[in-house]
C-alpha cells in the first residue's frame, strides 16, 4: 500500500486509448493534427490566447520556461526549498548556461512578494551582483501549500513593476484548481505568470508534461531551445495525445479531486499531528520512528521526512488520482490507532 509519491501513480486508461488512437500515421516532431490542436486546447482551457507545447519532463518544462527568460548571468528568484532548488540536480544551471538561483525563504515554501522584496531589494544595479531576470514559484508547494489568486497577483504585481519574468511550476497545478475551485486564469494569466510548467504526469499522465505561455514571444524561444535540447522527440504526437486527454472533458481535474479527497480522508485522521495544512495530495505529519516502523508493518510504504523542532520524527504521505479507497482508509484507521 504505496504511499511513496504521485509520480509512481497508473496511468489513467483515457491517456492510454489516446496513445492507441495516436498509431495513426501522421507528420513527425510537432507537425501533427494533434500537437497542432495544443494552442486551441489550452486557449479554451485558459480563456485567453495562449501556445503551448509538449516535453518529456517537469525539470524540463521547468528549465526551458526559465532559459528563456534569464541569461546566464542573471538569476532566478526562488523559494530555498523549490524543486528547481532541491530536486532537479543543477538543471537550471545547465540549461541557463549559469544563471544563478536566488533563494528566498516563505512558510509553506510559499513567496511572498515581501520575501521577494527582501532578497532583491538591497542588490546593487551593477555588474558586481546577479540581477534578478525572473521569478519561479511551485503551485502547489513543496509542502503541498496552494496559493491564493490575490497571492500570486500580488508577485506578478511586483515581477511586471522590475520587469521580471513570472514562471509556474505547476506539477500540481491541477491539485491547486481543484482545492480553490477557481477558473485557472485566475491563477496564472490573469495574476501576471508569464509561462506555466503544466503538470500531467503526476495526475494520470505517461510520459508528458506541457509549457503553456501566456507570453507568445517565450514561447517562439522556447521551440527553438526544445530543439536544441534534445526534447522534440520524433513521434510527438504520443506526447500531445497525453496531454489533450488529460484537459479534455476535464480530466485533469476530475484526477486532481480525486487524488484531493484521499488525502483530506486521510489527514482527518492524522488530526494534530499534521503540521503543514493539507491543501492538496500531500500530508505532511508528525510520526516517532516507531510509529512508523508499526505502519510499514502493516504494509504501508512512505517517505520518511524532516520532523519540525521538537518533534520525534515526521513521514509525508502522497495520495493519487487512484490511491485506492479501501487502502486510504485503511491508512486513516491505522493512523488514528497509533
Amino acid at each position: 500500500m504505496k504511499f511513496f509519491s504521485d509520480n509512481a501513480a497508473a496511468v489513467h486508461p483515457r491517456v492510454w486509448e489516446a496513445m492507441h488512437a495516436a498509431d495513426a500515421p501522421d507528420s513527425g516532431y510537432d507537425g501533427d493534427a494533434l500537437s497542432q490542436r495544443l494552442d486551441e486546447a489550452f486557449s479554451d482551457l485558459f480563456g485567453t490566447e495562449c501556445a503551448a507545447l509538449w516535453v518529456a519532463t517537469g525539470t524540463a518544462a521547468n528549465c526551458l520556461a526559465l532559459a528563456a527568460m534569464v541569461p546566464p548571468h542573471g538569476g532566478v528568484v526562488c523559494h530555498r526549498e523549490a524543486h528547481i532548488e532541491m530536486d532537479e540536480g543543477g538543471a537550471p544551471g545547465f540549461y541557463t548556461h549559469g544563471a544563478k538561483l536566488m533563494l528566498a525563504d516563505g512558510e509553506g515554501a510559499k513567496l511572498t512578494q515581501q520575501a521577494i522584496r527582501t532578497l532583491i531589494d538591497p542588490i546593487r544595479d551593477d555588474v558586481h551582483q546577479v540581477q534578478p531576470h525572473a521569478i519561479s514559484i511551485t503551485q502547489a508547494t513543496e509542502y503541498g501549500r496552494v496559493y491564493t489568486p490575490e497571492e500570486i497577483a500580488a508577485i506578478g504585481s511586483l515581477a511586471q513593476g522590475r520587469g521580471l519574468g513570472l514562471h509556474m511550476d505547476g506539477a500540481r497545478f491541477a491539485n491547486a484548481v481543484a482545492h480553490l475551485g477557481c477558473h485557472p486564469a485566475e491563477l496564472t494569466a490573469q495574476a501576471g505568470v508569464d509561462v506555466l510548467s503544466f503538470g500531467c504526469v503526476k495526475n494520470g499522465g505517461m510520459n508528458a508534461e506541457a509549457l503553456v505561455f501566456f507570453d507568445m514571444e517565450l514561447a517562439n524561444v522556447v521551440r527553438y531551445r526544445r530543439k536544441r535540447a534534445g526534447h522534440l522527440q520524433s513521434k510527438g504526437r504520443y506526447l500531445a495525445a497525453q496531454v489533450l486527454a488529460m484537459i479534455e472533458r476535464d480530466l485533469w481535474l476530475d484526477n486532481a479531486r480525486a487524488a484531493n479527497d484521499a488525502a483530506q480522508e486521510i489527514a482527518a485522521a492524522c488530526g494534530a499531528r499534521v503540521f503543514h495544512p493539507v491543501e492538496a495530495n500531500e500530508i505532511f505529519v508528525v510520526m516517532s520512528p516507531a510509529e512508523q516502523d508499526a505502519l510499514r508493518a502493516q504494509g504501508f510504504d512512505f517517505y520518511d521526512w524532516t520532523a519540525p523542532a521538537g518533534a520525534p520524527g515526521a513521514a509525508r504521505l502522497v495520495t493519487a488520482w487512484n490511491s485506492d479507497p479501501a487502502q486510504v482508509s485503511a491508512l486513516a484507521r491505522a493512523i488514528a490507532a497509533l
